[in-house]
This record gives C-alpha cells, sequence and structure tokens, in this order.
C-alpha cells in the first residue's frame, strides 16, 4: 500500500521519527512545520492522510482540523490527531472538529501503522466513489445525480453479551440513532445481513467468543461489507486492536466508555456511511444513465451496441438461433409537424411501452435513434420471430395512443424488419439485413412485417 502521508508538527524530533516510520513502510511523506503551511500544502497537491499535532503555535491543531474540513477540497482528507493530551474532553473537541482519530504520544509504531493503512483504504475506496461522481458532474449528469438531502438518523447495531453493557451504551446513543442490540454473535451476522444498518458497535466482551471472528464474517459478506465497525475494547489491548484494523474494523473505542466520545465517534461514522452510500447510488444512476434512454426507459443504441455482438457470439459457441427486429413508427414525422414535438415524445414513450408489453424476459428491447426501436431475440429462430413481431404490429395498431390525458386520440402504426443470425455474420451484417427488410416493410405500403432474405 502506497500513499502521501502530511505529518504536521512544530517540533523537529517529532517530525523526523514519524517520518522515518512512514518512509520505512514506503509511503510518501510531506512534513510541514505549523498549521498554516499544512493548509499551503493541502492546497496545492493531493494528500491522502494528515498525522496532525494538536499543540501548535499561531494556529493549534484543532483549528487546522476545522479548516480542512470547512473546505470541499480538502474536507475527505483523513484527519489523525497526534498529541500528548490524553483527556476524553480532548478527543471530543478533537472529533467535533472532524477528526478521524487520536495517537497518544508516544506514538505505538503498530498503532500508527494499522491506523494509517485503514484510513488510507477508506480514503481509496471513497475516492474511487468521488471520482465517479465526479466524472458523472463532468459529462452533464449532475441535475439527474444531485442528492442535496441531509444526512438521517442512524441505524446501529449493537453486538454486546451484557445487559447492563447494551443498556449504557444504548442511553447514549438512542436520542440520535435507531438501536438494535443483540447478545448473540451469529444472530446478529444475520440480523446484519438481513437489514440496513448505518453502523455495527461489536463490544469485545465475550466469554466464550472470539468478537474478531464476527469482524471478520461482516467483512466477508457484500451485504455487510461496507458497514462501518467500531470495536470497544479494554484498555492496552493492543495486539487485538492491530488485528482488528487488519480486518478492516473501522475505529475502536478504550473502556471504560466516555459518551460524549462514543457518540461524536458513532455520528462521525455514520455520516460517513450515508456519504458513501450516496456516492455509490449516484454511481449505479451513472451506469443506469450512461446505458437507458431517457424519454423511453428502454436501453440505448450505445448498450445495444455492446450488447448485440456477446448475444450473437453466444448463439454461434451454442449453435442456438437469434433473430434481430428493427421497428420504425410510420409517419411519425407528421405527429411532431401537426402536433408538436411534446406529444411525439408521449407517442415514443407509448411506444416503448407497448414494446415492453410484447418482449420477453431474455430479449432486448432498445431505442435505436428517432422514432426507430430495435428488439434482439436470442434463442428465436425466424418463425417464432416473425410470430413476435406480428403480435407487436397488432399491439401499436390495435389501440389509439392517447396523449394528454385521453385530450388526444391517435392512430398510430409502425413497420417491422426481421433479420435471422447467419454463420459468419457481424452485427453490422445483420442489423443492415434487419434495416433493409424494415425499409421494404416501408415501400410495401408499410404497418407490416418483413423478413429479410436468408
Amino acid at each position: 500500500m502506497t500513499a502521501r502521508i502530511l505529518v504536521v508538527d512544530d517540533i523537529p524530533a517529532n517530525v523526523k521519527l514519524l517520518e522515518a516510520r512512514l518512509l520505512a513502510e514506503y509511503f510518501d511523506v510531506l512534513t510541514a512545520a505549523d498549521g498554516f503551511a499544512a493548509l499551503a500544502i493541502c492546497d496545492r497537491q493531493p494528500v491522502d492522510l494528515i498525522l496532525l499535532d494538536v499543540m501548535m503555535p499561531g494556529m493549534d491543531g484543532f483549528e487546522v482540523c476545522e479548516r480542512l474540513k470547512a473546505n470541499p477540497r480538502t474536507s475527505h482528507i483523513p484527519v489523525v490527531m497526534v498529541t500528548a493530551l490524553d483527556q476524553p474532553s480532548d478527543r471530543v473537541r478533537g472529533l467535533k472538529a472532524g477528526a478521524d482519530d487520536f495517537l497518544t504520544k508516544p506514538v505505538n509504531d503498530l498503532q500508527l501503522m494499522s491506523r494509517v493503512k485503514s484510513l488510507v483504504r477508506l480514503k481509496n475506496v471513497s475516492d474511487e466513489l468521488r471520482l465517479r461522481a465526479e466524472t458523472a458532474r463532468t459529462i452533464g449528469l449532475e441535475e439527474a445525480l444531485r442528492s442535496d438531502r441531509p444526512d438521517e438518523p442512524g441505524h446501529i447495531l449493537l453486538v454486546d453479551a451484557r445487559a447492563s453493557s447494551q443498556e449504557r451504551i444504548g442511553r447514549v446513543l438512542r436520542p440520535v440513532a435507531e438501536m438494535t442490540a443483540m447478545a448473540d454473535p451469529q444472530a446478529a451476522l444475520f440480523e446484519a445481513a438481513e437489514r440496513a444498518f448505518d453502523l455495527i458497535i461489536v463490544n469485545a466482551n465475550f466469554e466464550d467468543y472470539d468478537p474478531l471472528r464476527l469482524c471478520s464474517q461482516l467483512r466477508s459478506l457484500e451485504r455487510t461489507r461496507y458497514i462501518p465497525i467500531l470495536l470497544v475494547v479494554e484498555q492496552g489491548a493492543e495486539e487485538v486492536l492491530v488485528r482488528a484494523l487488519d480486518l478492516g474494523v473501522t475505529d475502536y473505542l478504550m473502556r471504560p466508555i466516555e459518551p460524549n466520545e462514543l457518540m461524536a465517534r458513532s455520528l462521525t461514522q455514520i455520516r460517513r456511511k450515508q456519504c458513501n452510500d450516496r456516492l455509490r447510488a449516484s454511481l449505479h444512476q451513472t451506469i443506469e444513465l450512461a446505458v437507458t434512454d431517457g424519454l423511453t426507459g428502454l436501453h440505448n443504441r450505445r448498450y445495444l451496441d455492446s450488447h448485440i455482438r456477446l448475444l450473437m457470439e453466444r448463439a454461434a459457441q451454442r449453435n442456438r438461433a437469434l433473430t434481430v427486429c428493427m421497428t420504425d413508427i410510420d409517419r411519425f414525422k407528421s405527429v411532431n409537424d401537426s402536433h408538436g414535438h411534446d406529444v411525439g415524445d408521449e407517442v415514443l414513450r407509448e411506444f416503448a411501452r407497448r414494446i415492453r408489453s410484447v418482449v420477453r424476459g431474455a430479449d432486448l428491447a432498445c431505442r435505436f435513434g428517432g422514432e426507430e426501436f430495435v428488439l434482439v431475440m436470442p434463442d428465436t429462430d425466424g418463425a417464432a420471430a416473425s410470430g413476435i413481431a406480428e403480435r407487436l404490429r397488432h399491439t401499436i395498431e390495435s389501440q389509439p395512443f392517447l396523449i394528454d390525458n385521453g385530450a388526444l386520440s391517435l392512430s398510430i402504426t409502425a413497420s417491422l424488419g426481421l433479420a435471422s443470425f447467419l454463420p459468419g455474420d457481424t452485427p453490422e451484417g445483420l442489423m443492415k439485413r434487419a434495416d433493409t427488410a424494415l425499409y421494404q416493410a416501408k415501400r410495401n405500403g408499410r404497418n407490416q412485417v418483413v423478413a429479410a432474405a436468408a
């Protein structure tokens, strides 16, 4: 794993010590002697993680962190406070400023490297999602993908062997999140896989069960892989923490639990989970928009071009039939000319709906462009395809297209051309034959199905 780490400390010896430890693990290290220099570095170049001293002249670490988190260009950079302060109030203040974690001087090597690697992994995932979301904005999908809704109340699963501990933790978190508490780790695993949680808190107080096994299982399941895990351990359990962070545990708390720190860390993880969920949703929407025709909801030509070749290759490998139907709305230009493009759009949407009512589950229906549509029918020979095409033609013709809630009624027909897959066919050749058959149907008087000659 490689990443660019910024070390911020006004004491040169501290900087050199951290720099040496990080360089030994092949990280790229930048250094700054004060908060102003750190902000300038972050403004000039990308940084993957910041190790930030708290006690510095001019601008302390809390203010530096607040400024970093308030700037959209740097708010996503994980910040670890490195400090001699070890009071709960100091940790809570740092977490409220946006810090992702604390390390107490003198810094333990194993804890340092495990925390750095864990946060870098998290940032890599977030960066990938942010990049894809930015790509969507770049290609003009920002309005379709806009997600300005505020953070919602979180849903927390607490896995804790003791009822008294469940009650104490629940008392702190119930005002800000919906809580589900369970004492059986395996039952909790099934619960986490079945329901949507924003955070899982695992209290390592089981007498006959290794809580890290549950953490590992949560990370191995697709449904729970991205849910933050907050592990609660005894003071001094550093070896357990190192193993936990390597397994993918997101954060940890030491007992006895300080209520304000518990709430601050929990809310931080819930907000991060909800943010990443929105980014993943926008990525899914981006993919859908990239391959879907926005007007009709059918697949678009880009999707057709990429999938028809695959379907033809499968047909050839399995020696199975495949037929393409190309259809065109008859005299569609006169609809636009007489009634306007808004009415034309309504006709296209209704036409697509009628196509969907006819196609089978394995068929691929696409808008080819304008008023032309393509239906790819795997495992379908010419005779069967003719029957489907005729059923589609009749579905289009049999009922008028009602526009504006029935204020306008239009009689619409369609011409259809068929071409069946032949050995050695290319997608271009197959589509060309279907197009030729379509135009033969047009020349023959429209509102009919014509199959291309073999």
